[in-house]
């Protein structure tokens, strides 16, 4: 009974800490890793005209990945069709070779700010088109690549 009232309370904070998602999503690469040909897109259509917003991009790789850092692609298309391109590096594991985020077992969870307080002021789609910028034409080792879009408290 003790071990239930237990789940039950990490479920409800867990949920709880999640209130300010907007939008979160995932894509998972096979073995065979990331393309570089490959984009990712994502779709979100935000309801918020008004308020800020932080977009997060979360990456999840394995224990072998071959580097410490990753370059991304990143392009966005607003409703009214105007495009903005980005390029960023995240660091995956520190000077000493140690992974960073959180692991469970050989898999590393990480979640980096890509942007803060920005507005979408234009309701319809806005579209997230993300691909890596790195030196290898299959990168393995990265998992999955995602983006989170949560309301700026």
């Amino acid at each position: 009974m003790k071990k239930l009232i237990f789940l039950l309370g990490w479920i409800i904070a867990l949920s709880a800490c999640d209130q300010g998602r907007v939008f979160e999503d995932y894509r998972t690469f096979d073995t065979d890793g990331w393309h570089k040909d490959s984009t990712v897109v994502f779709t979100l259509e935000p309801t918020d005209t008004l308020g800020g917003h932080n977009v997060l991009i979360n990456i999840r790789n394995m224990g072998n990945y071959p580097n410490s850092n990753i370059w991304l692609f990143i392009d966005v298309r607003s409703p009214d069709g105007s495009l903005l391109k980005d390029t960023v590096e995240f660091t995956l594991a520190d000077p000493t070779g140690k992974w960073k985020g959180s692991g469970i077992g050989d898999l590393f969870d990480n979640q980096f700010l890509y942007k803060q307080n920005v507005f979408f002021p234009s309701a319809g789609e806005y579209q997230f088109r993300i691909r890596h910028g790195m030196r290898a034409k299959n990168l393995k080792g990265i998992q999955d690549i995602g983006i989170r879009v949560e309301k700026k408290n």
